[in-house]
């Protein structure tokens, strides 16, 4: 057989056909095989899982508490090599500075000009370990990467990749040395999710697993693949987008939200954005359940994630043992739920 000429290889390769886009339910099935993929390397973290997929479907950020030793960081890992998605770690201390998360410029003295090194920012999950340990300068440098998917440096502009979320961790128990995240960073966060200890059983199943060889610094070893992409990802935004809300939803967000500003054991209630963070993760969780529309029961399942960290307690509370996901809890148990 001759070699084809070259007018007939610009043919044959302008009629490649593409690959095809995910549909909606092939986005779904894809996303929803991630726990058992992760399941693979952490156990028993199910909650967190789901709360991260959502954060990644409304272009969220997501806050991980919980005391050392539960695997906040192997679970970002997890779903990163499960999502073939790209993830850095920046250790967060007190002597960060913020040119140390976002980058600088460099003089180059071989062409006597300053080049931009993108910092460890520039990726598809950073991973801000013990973020409140370093000083409020630093913690701020992720402000305008958290907000508005860009870093100014020098007065220029640049995009971050897309994808692009920042989870960030912190230990809800030692607070020598550390310094509280500010009310406006809490904000940024669509989702604050709690890594509890494992039971029983499950920290029984960790440690066979390290008896039997399992290295958290080995995921590949450990099985895990990519089972989802980028494109799966965008396909899964798009149907959430197109997941209906009615109105009575909408007025049960805003009532809900509007009570923790009345409650008399706090000082700061939910804010508009805090509401529409917990519309847009409930729009989520009602597409990951199969439902291209938004009921009662969406809302109250993603209304302690979405706003435990936008409130704040009075003193006087405090002292009496109240807690955030208390107040939530009882403005649930009060507000009308529509019909």
């Amino acid at each position: 057989m001759s070699a084809p000429t070259p007018a007939t290889t610009r043919t044959s390769a302008a009629t490649a056909p593409s690959p095809a886009t995910p549909t909606s339910e092939d986005a779904r099935a894809s996303l929803e095989a991630l726990r058992s993929e992760i399941a693979k390397a952490v156990v028993g973290q199910d909650a967190a899982v789901t709360g991260l997929v959502v954060a990644l479907l409304c272009r969220g950020h997501v806050l991980l508490e919980g005391v050392p030793g539960v695997a906040k960081t192997l679970l970002v890992r997890a779903l990163a090599a499960s999502l073939e998605l790209d993830t850095k770690r920046v250790q967060f201390t007190p002597d960060l500075m913020p040119s140390d998360v976002t980058g600088s410029l460099v003089y180059d003295a071989r062409t006597a000009e300053f080049s931009f090194q993108a910092g460890p920012v520039f990726t598809n999950l950073l991973i801000a370990d013990e973020i409140n340990r370093t000083p409020p300068k630093t913690q701020s440098s992720l402000l305008e990467a958290m907000e508005e998917r860009q870093v100014s440096v020098d007065g220029s502009p640049r995009p971050l990749p897309d994808p692009f979320m920042v989870v960030a961790t912190q230990n809800p128990v030692e607070y020598e040395g550390t310094y509280p995240l500010p009310e406006a960073q809490l904000d940024r966060f669509l989702l604050k999710l709690t890594v509890p200890l494992p039971s029983r059983e499950d920290e029984i199943n960790v440690l066979t697993r390290h008896a039997e060889g399992f290295d958290p610094r080995d995921l590949k070893a450990a099985g895990i693949s990519a089972v989802a992409g980028p494109d799966d990802l965008e396909a899964a935004r798009a149907a959430v987008a197109r997941t209906s809300v009615a109105p009575e939803i909408a007025g049960y967000v805003v009532d809900l939200c509007r009570a923790t500003r009345e409650s008399p054991s706090l000082a700061l209630g939910v804010s508009p954005r805090g509401a529409t963070a917990l519309l847009s993760a409930a729009r989520a969780w009602a597409w990951l359940t199969g439902r291209d529309y938004v009921i009662p029961d969406d809302v109250k399942a993603l209304a302690l994630p979405a706003l435990r960290h936008r409130i704040h307690l009075r003193p006087e509370a405090e002292m009496e043992g109240v807690t955030p996901d208390a107040v939530i809890t009882t403005v649930l148990a009060h507000v009308h739920v529509p019909r």
